[in-house]
This record gives structure tokens, sequence and C-alpha cells, in this order.
């Protein structure tokens, strides 16, 4: 079966949003959520908008109401005759045309000559296109037409059509150029004008079900308009030979509305705009987009789903790029910063665009990135908890938790296969455990390397270092891999030199289990060495090798031919040592061990001489200060060749264990003809 890489994850959460995506649209999941934040585009671009200059209306509000019952004697309704004496004021002004949004469906209460006086006017128009009496088409679920009387509709040039289209919210958002109910076509209101002057209305951005989204911009008053009863006292000092407040050629080419604009009389409907918005304003608007060509323009089908494929794509590879950093935190902030950028990419692109009319759906993009980019997160925290549990199970064997951790949140830090790193390297062997072993049982030996094994691994394992193996009673572990260890060689010390010292504290136990303490020898030494999971696929150890390790197995070994249970090279000394004093016996404030000189050995493989030291701890440097000073100027007579004179020293210092093992090294060597030729004061290795 082919493994399942990243690129395979990316693709099916691609895949799936699109397709996703694409069905929840078409089913019309993402609809009312469209509309709203429709509607939040509208109110931001609206004060952008400027309304059209040639559209201007006349409104019979309260205060015109309340005039001219003062002025003229008028009760509600006006005579109709008024209406007929404002068209005539308005054709004398060359308006274009003059819209009634008005019903006359009955008979004037002032009589039929107030009907016909105003059927005259409607007929009589010279330079006004005919006007325009407003029709109704009843509800949709029983479509009817509420005509004008038939006076008006046969001296009217048109009968418009007022009803909007209402959305599932009933806000009117969009309209249609006309209805056809029972067999006769309706134009709407807002497009007879151009129908009158007989332009085309083919090319205009209609919706899939033909239907026009109108740009509104803003409030109906942003139109030019006139109360009517100014225009009322305009005719009147017209007809006195008086100067008018408002001259007729003020609506020269204008389309002109005239509309109830007094509460509860004229229709409300609502708007994205506006909830309490006249219908009149509806009709202002589909007039204005026509005429200065501002329609909002729909992305066509591909655009929306190149968009959808965009977003999604985005959504999934920012999430995946963002969960590649190194440790939780800064995952979470690259996470929210990319979803903040990726969110202010998606209001920039659809707000900036529907401030050039372009309307892309905006729900559709966000559930693209959103989905996209939490389904990748989730994938990734999936396989981010499968590879946790991965470095666990594979390292907690040999890891402390502190380093398990530190790997978990930077997994980059273990690298599978080999790799290079300077590391230092602990090598321990229990003195003598073979015979020790020989009389206790099975179950007695097991439990007493349990407690030894879990003794000296505790802390090995606390001070940040890796258990490579176990080999009987024997302990091999290394620091700094496979995550770094700041100043490791120091680290290696001060564990070998704890295990030395609980050794020392459990002495009472281990006499009680084996009748005598247990002593373990220690060799360290610091150096680059090949680190990483060696094996096969299904079975591998995390282990190291190179010359380096060799070394420090060869110290742990050179103990026996010292006397000695804890030495190190000099190059773990010499790190440990680094931010201090440079002193090669002196502890420095980075590192509170002393180190006693052992010599230079050639330990067994090797032609090149290493210096090697036993670390003490500073208690034991003072109790043994004036013994460590005997053996380190024997051991200075050694190397000058001087093998007499430091044999004195060595055997003069009694109690010491490498000052013993040197005597017996140069009574052996004073005993070999020709050894003062090409003598190098070198310690060779007999044994490993």
């Amino acid at each position: 079966m082919k493994k399942l890489t990243s690129r395979h994850f990316i693709s099916a959460v691609l895949i799936f949003t699109v397709i996703a995506g694409f069905i929840l649209d078409k089913a019309g999941a993402f609809h009312f959520l469209e509309l709203k934040n429709y509607d939040s585009r509208v109110n931001f671009c609206a004060p952008s908008r400027t309304v059209s200059d040639d559209i201007i209306f006349i409104m019979v509000d309260q205060s015109s109401i309340d005039e001219a019952a003062s002025r003229y004697g008028w009760s509600w309704p006006w005579p109709r005759e008024t209406y007929g004496r404002i068209l005539n004021y308005l054709d004398d002004g060359n308006a274009a045309t003059c819209t009634y949004d008005i019903l006359f469906t009955e008979p004037s209460v002032y009589g039929p000559e107030d009907d016909e006086a105003f059927a005259k006017s409607l007929g009589n128009c010279l330079n006004t296109k005919p006007i325009i009496a407003q029709f109704w088409d009843g509800d949709e679920e029983n479509p009817g037409v509420l005509k004008p009387l038939d006076i008006f509709s046969n001296s009217a040039a048109f009968l418009a059509n007022t009803t909007s289209i209402k959305d599932s919210d009933d806000i009117i958002r969009r309209t249609r150029i006309s209805n056809t109910i029972n067999g006769e076509e309706l134009t709407f209101m807002g497009f007879v004008p151009p129908v009158l002057m007989g332009e085309t209305l083919d090319d205009l951005p209609y919706e899939k079900d033909g239907t026009l989204k109108l740009n509104y911009k803003g409030s109906i008053d942003d139109y030019t308009h006139y109360t009517a009863i100014d225009i009322l006292k305009s005719i009147e000092a017209l007809e006195k030979g008086q100067d008018p407040e408002y001259e007729s050629s003020n609506f020269q080419d204008a389309h002109v509305f005239v509309v109830y604009y007094a509460p509860g009389l004229f229709d409300i409907c609502s708007t994205p705009v506006n909830k309490v918005y006249p219908g009149s304003g509806v009709s202002m608007t589909a007039l204005d987009n026509y005429l200065t060509n501002s329609f909002i323009i729909p992305a066509r089908g591909f655009v929306n789903l190149l968009l959808l494929i965009f977003f999604a794509a985005l959504g999934t590879l920012g999430s995946f790029w963002c969960g590649k950093r190194k440790n939780t935190v800064k995952i979470a902030a690259a996470l929210l910063v990319f979803y903040l950028l990726g969110l202010a990419l998606i209001l920039v692109l659809v707000y900036g665009l529907f401030l050039f009319r372009v309307d892309i759906k905006f729900i559709n993009l966000l559930f693209a990135f959103a989905f996209s980019s939490i389904a990748m997160d989730s994938i990734t925290f999936i396989l981010e908890g499968k590879q946790k549990r991965f470095i666990k199970g594979a390292f907690s064997q040999y890891l402390s938790p502190a380093v398990i951790n530190q790997l978990i949140e930077n997994p980059e830090g273990l690298k599978l296969g080999g790799e290079k790193r300077n590391i230092s390297i602990f090598f321990s062997d229990v003195q003598s455990f073979t015979t020790l072993s020989e009389g206790l049982s099975p179950e007695s030996l097991t439990d007493l390397l349990n407690v030894y094994l879990s003794a000296m691994s505790s802390i090995i394992l606390k001070s940040g270092g890796t258990i490579d193996k176990y080999e009987g009673d024997a302990i091999i572990a290394f620091w700094n891999a496979p995550v770094d260890i700041p100043n490791h060689s120091l680290k290696a010390l001060m564990a070998a030199v704890e295990c030395q010292e609980t050794l020392s504290k459990m002495e009472d136990f281990f006499v009680k289990k084996v009748g005598r303490p247990m002593w373990t020898r220690i060799g360290l030494n610091t150096g680059d060495a090949v680190v990483g999971n060696m094996g096969s696929e299904s079975r591998f150890d995390y282990t190291m090798f190179g010359d380096s390790v060799n070394l420090a197995s060869r110290l742990e070994g050179l103990n026996k031919q010292f006397g000695t249970y804890l030495m190190c090279s000099e190059e773990t000394k010499l790190q440990a040592q680094k931010n201090g004093s440079s002193s090669k016996d002196n502890a420095t404030d980075s590192c509170p061990l002393y180190f006693r000189p052992l010599g230079k050995v050639q330990v067994v493989g090797k032609t090149e001489a290493v210096s090697v030291y036993e670390p003490i701890t500073e208690s034991t440097y003072l109790e043994k200060k004036e013994s460590l000073e005997t053996f380190e100027k024997g051991l200075n007579l050694f190397y000058e060749g001087k093998l007499e004179e430091a044999l004195a020293l060595f055997k003069s210092n009694a109690g010491d264990a490498p000052s013993q093992k040197y005597a017996e090294k140069c009574a052996a060597i004073l005993k070999t003809s020709g050894w003062q030729e090409n003598w190098r004061g070198i310690w060779i290795a007999e044994a490993k």
C-alpha cells in the first residue's frame, strides 16, 4: 500500500472543500447569510455613490397637506385637477417624463369634472413624454391587475407596474424589467422612461433568473426634490404674473416622480439601506441605475468557482504551513495571523470589488477558507498527535520527559537515520559483577539490577541524557542528542559524579543484598559521533557510533589500570570549563568540579595518546589536597623520565590508588632495558 503523505492530505482537503462549498452553495445553505452580507456591502458603499441629477421627485408631504388646507381650503384627498396643474407646469418646463406613483382607482370625491380635468391634462402634454399612470398587480398567489380608472388609462402614455420583488426576508434587493400577469406584460415603473424613449434593455447585467440587483445609493432624499405645496405656489405665482419661487425650467429633461410622502399615505418597504423605505424609492433607484449604468454586476459562475478553489487552496496550504512551526505557541501565533490575514483578504476583495459594483459571494469564500483551514488544522493535529505518540513510545525508555517534551515541541530535532553531532558519551560497568552475581538466584539478581539500573538511569535522564542501551550491568548513554543540551559535557560530568555519590549512599542496601558495596567504573568522552535510528524499518535503536564512542568505552575500562572509578578525556574537561578558567586542575565558576590529571594514555587500538583526568568534587579535593599534590609531582617526574624519583614519591603517597598503580608501572618500566630510548612519558594501556 502506498504511504499517505502531506500532499495527499492537502489534495483531499482541497477537493473536498471545493465540492462541499459548491454543493452547499447550490443547495442554498449560504443564501440567507449572503443576503445579509450583501446588505452590509450596499451600506458600506452607499456613501460613495452619487445619485442621478436627471431624477427629481415632488412629494405630497404633511406640510403640503396642512398648508393646502389653510391656503386653498382643500381637505384630503386633494382635487385631481391639482395633479393636472402640476403636470402642465412640468410640461411647460420640458420635463422628460412625469410618473405618478399614486393609485387613481376610484372616482374623485370632487365629482366627474375633477377626473375629466386631470385626464385632459394627461392627454394634452406637448413637451413632456406621455405621463405614466401607476397600476398595481395584486398579490402573487392571486395575481390581478388593479388599474387606474379608464379615463386615466386611456389618457396616460403608459401604465407602470409598481410591484417589487422581495427576497425571503422581505427585503427588496432586485427587480425585473417586467412581469407577465394573465398574459399581459407589466413593465416596472423604474424602467418605463427608457421604454417610452425607445431604448433597448438587453445589455444590462442580469442575474441568471432575469432579475437585476439594485445599486442603492442611500436615502431617497439624496435625489433633488420639492414639496408639492412649493410647486403649487410657484404655479399660482405664474398664473398671477408674478415671479415663481421655482421656475418650471428647473425640470427640463428630468424624469419627475410625483409621490405621496406623508405618514400613512406612502407604501413602506424594506431595502438594504433602510428598513422603512418609500416604495417610490425602489422605482427611482431602478431608473437611476439604468441612467447611470450602475446596476450591480454579478460575478459569473466560473469566477466564483475559481475564487472558491483559490481560497480553499489558500486555507489548506496556509494552515499546513503554519502547522510546520517549531512549537505550539508559534503554531498558534502563526495560525492567528494567518486567519486574520485570510479574512482581511476576503473582505478587501469582496468589499473592494463591490465599490466597482461587482458582486462576489462572500460567505462562499469565507466557508472555503475557514473550512479548509480547520480541516487541515484537524488533520495536522491528528498527525501531530500520532507523531507525539510515536516519539513518546520510541524514546520514553531512554529519554527524560523534559527531552521528550522538547522533541514533541520541535520534532525536527529528531532526524531519522544518522546525523553527525558533538556529544558527551558515558560508559559504566559494575566492578566484578560476574563474581558478585554468581551467588544470587536469577530473581535476586534481577531485583538487584533493577534497583541499580533504575537509580543510575534516573540520574542520567534527569540531567537530559539519553540512554543508548543496557548491556547486563553496563549502561551506555550520551548527551546532546537527539536535541541540543547546553554545556552537555558538564551535564555528563555532574551526572557521573552523582551516580558515584548515590552508590555510596546505597552502600548499606548493597551490603545487605550481596555482602559488600557495589562500585561502578565510568568513562566519559566528548567528541563528534554519528547518532540516529539505526536498524530496519520495523525495528531500530537510537544509538551512536564513531571513534569518540570507542574512546569513552576504553576510558571506562582504563579505570582498572589507574585504580579509579571515574575518568574523563581532556576534551570533556575543556568543554565543561570553556566559559571559565582555563586551568586544568582547578574548578571554575561554570564548572564546580576539579580535574585530577591521571596521565597521557595510549589506549588499545590507538597510536596517539590522550590526556585523561579524574573529576572530583571540591570537598574531595580539599580533603585529599596534599595527596593530590604529591601525586601530581610524581606524575611530572614520570613525564620527564625521572622514574626512580617518581617511584619514590608514588610509594610515599600511601592510600592513593593511582599513586600505587604508577609505582607499579614505574617499577615495571625500570626493569625493562632500553626504556630510556624515545621516552614520551606515556602510559601504554595493557588491555581494553
